[in-house]
This record gives structure tokens, sequence and C-alpha cells, in this order.
């Protein structure tokens, strides 16, 4: 039988769950209202800490799919996420356009990585 490990576990959600060595975080917001580039920062300041806290960091994740309420915030999005991304170490990425929890959430970040 494999183990798993939820962190963070609530009623409907956990913000993490690790099985046979792959982390899995929940889809993580910023802060309503702020600009793309904040949320996006804050985003992805909680992927890091969710990230050590499973025995993980940015180097192995494997998977990120991120959804942006509006597609033309791409560009925006995309000069925060190059800039955070170790070199030699790009996961396997999708991003698409979505209606996020509300309306003040313009992205979302959902990652996979290796333990």
């Amino acid at each position: 039988m494999s183990d798993i490990t939820r962190i963070d576990s609530g009623t409907r959600m956990s913000q993490a769950v690790i099985h046979n060595g792959t982390v899995y975080l929940a889809g993580q917001v910023g802060n309503p209202g702020d600009s793309v580039t904040d949320q996006t920062k804050s985003i992805l300041s909680k992927i890091e800490a969710q990230l050590s806290q499973a025995g993980s960091d940015k180097t192995k994740i494997l998977q990120a799919v991120i959804w942006l309420a509006d597609m033309s915030d791409f560009a925006e999005m995309n000069a925060v996420w190059d800039a955070w991304v170790e070199p030699g170490h790009a996961p396997a990425r999708a991003c698409g356009e979505a209606k996020l929890a509300t309306p003040e959430y313009t992205v979302e970040i959902i990652v996979v990585a290796a333990q």
C-alpha cells in the first residue's frame, strides 16, 4: 500500500498531497484585486513555501497549469514566471483562460512536483 500525506487538510481540500514521492499542490491564487504581476508573485511565493513544507522545491516542478481570467494578461504573468523559473528547470506547462472563483482573481497556478 502506498503512503499518502496530506498537508493543511481541511473539509473541502488539502493544500498539498504527497503520494509515492510526487507532490500535488492545490490551485493557488494571490490577493484579490492586486495586479496580475503582484498576484503571480504572491502565488509563486506560496508555491515555494508549500513545496518546501512537502520536502521539495521549485526546481523539481514537473508540471504547471496556469489559468488566467483574461489571456490578454499572458505577457504580464509570463514576465514574472520567466524570472522565477530556474534555468534548465522549466516544467511541462499549460496556460488557458477561465473564470476564476471571483472576478478579483486574475491568475491561478496548479503544480505537480517530485519530492
